[in-house]
């Protein structure tokens, strides 16, 4: 019996979640992503390096605005209908975010009916759903409580004929991510076995990491030492007058599992940035006295010299707080400067293997639009609990 389920991807991204399906043996059809940069980046690792997607010829395999695929390829997308075990993924969620502005008037709120809608064409046996914990919080309107979007997104799905729709709040360091990462995730079947998705998800997380050899509970100190600064430098593959970073040999069980290579090489977006010699001073200070895993904000600025709003030092014993799309929200917790790329994307638990495409930043009005390496990653589903997530789907769908 072929058991190989399929899969599509809205709001990809740069492919976490993708990722992560198809370390659990999962095949994808399409993945929806509107933001060129982060879908070069999915195409490049996803489609033409793991050969992952079986694209449909009537949809151009490049990025989509899901409105317009929906308005474009209506008829397509419900011939599918009885064909999809699972749709995955979550809109934007700079409008629910609470590190964000959290507006309940932001346009792309407004996504989630087009994710109801494509789900209502295909009609998937699963649904699996991830958002930000502020997804599931009233917004207020003039004193008065608003609407939360998690209660939306379960009712719409129940009486698209999901009854068993529920949502939790999970915290991605229980599943082996060396990050606190709370994100609210729905699983929906039309079988009634949701409970049965959660359960194992639970109940065989950690037989599922320790069959890869890596503990349940993962330090920031285990996700990245072996991509310290003092391990060498060579020329940035990829950028004029900027130093990359080479590895020493894996230390940890979660090095071995998301490295590529166990000899002595230079990962892919392992840029330093160039940082001045007063920013140095600056970071040295507070990697030398200031608290760890702790927001440094307001008057605790000023011993320090920090100009910037507010930062945190990383403690290096210690999963790391959720991993933003900013690259100075976070010094590194042994050596005085900013995270890399690569060393991010570590503590979301990409595999070395997953290269980053686009620009690595950007600034101003741009942000609101671009989606450079530190944006996608930021973003992005952890790929190991999308891999535990795919492998409790998979066996409750084929099993029961």
């Amino acid at each position: 019996m072929n058991t190989t389920l399929k899969y599509i991807d809205l709001f990809a991204g740069c492919g976490g979640l993708s990722t992560g399906l198809h370390l659990a043996g999962w095949k994808g059809l399409f993945a929806v992503e509107k933001n060129a940069s982060a879908f070069s980046t999915l195409k490049a690792n996803l489609v033409e390096g793991r050969k992952h997607f079986d694209w449909p010829e009537w949809m151009t395999t490049t990025n989509w605005d899901i409105k317009e695929l929906l308005d474009q390829k209506a008829d397509a997308l419900s011939k599918l209908k009885g064909n999809v075990d699972l749709v995955v993924g979550g809109p934007p969620c700079q409008g629910f975010s609470m590190a964000g502005r959290r507006q309940e008037g932001d346009e792309r709120n407004n996504l989630v009916h087009s994710y109801l809608k494509l789900v209502e064409l295909v009609k998937p046996r699963a649904i699996l759903f991830e958002n930000v914990r502020g997804f599931t919080m009233k917004f207020k309107a003039q004193g008065q409580e608003g609407i939360a979007y998690s209660q939306l997104v379960l009712q719409k799905l129940r009486d698209l004929g999901y009854a068993d729709a529920r949502g939790e709040l999970i915290d991605m360091s229980n599943y082996g991510v060396p990050q606190r990462r709370q994100r609210f995730i729905v699983i929906a079947t039309l079988d009634g076995s949701a409970d049965n998705v959660f359960a194992s998800m639970k109940n065989h997380c950690a037989k599922y990491l320790s069959g890869k050899g890596i503990p349940q509970r993962n330090t920031v100190s285990s996700a990245l030492s072996d991509l310290q600064k003092v391990h060498g430098l060579v020329d940035c593959p990829d950028t004029r007058g900027f130093r990359s970073g080479t590895t020493s040999r894996p230390k940890t069980g979660l090095q071995r599992y998301l490295r590529v290579d166990r000899k002595v090489h230079t990962p892919d977006s392992h840029r330093f940035v160039n940082h001045t010699e007063d920013t140095k001073v600056v970071f040295q200070k507070l990697l030398d006295h200031a608290p760890r895993n702790r927001t440094i904000c307001g008057d605790e600025r000023i011993p320090f010299g920090l100009k910037k709003r507010s930062v945190k030092v990383l403690d290096k014993n210690e999963p790391s707080p959720t991993i933003t799309t900013i690259p100075d929200d976070f010094i590194h917790y042994s050596e005085p400067r900013v995270m890399t790329v690569r060393e991010c994307a570590r503590l979301q638990t990409f595999p070395d293997w997953f290269q980053f495409k686009g620009p690595y930043t950007t600034g101003g009005s741009r942000r609101a639009y671009e989606a450079p390496r530190y944006t996608q990653v930021g973003n992005a589903v952890p790929p190991l609990f999308a891999e535990m997530a795919g492998l409790a789907l998979k066996e409750v769908l084929t099993n029961g």
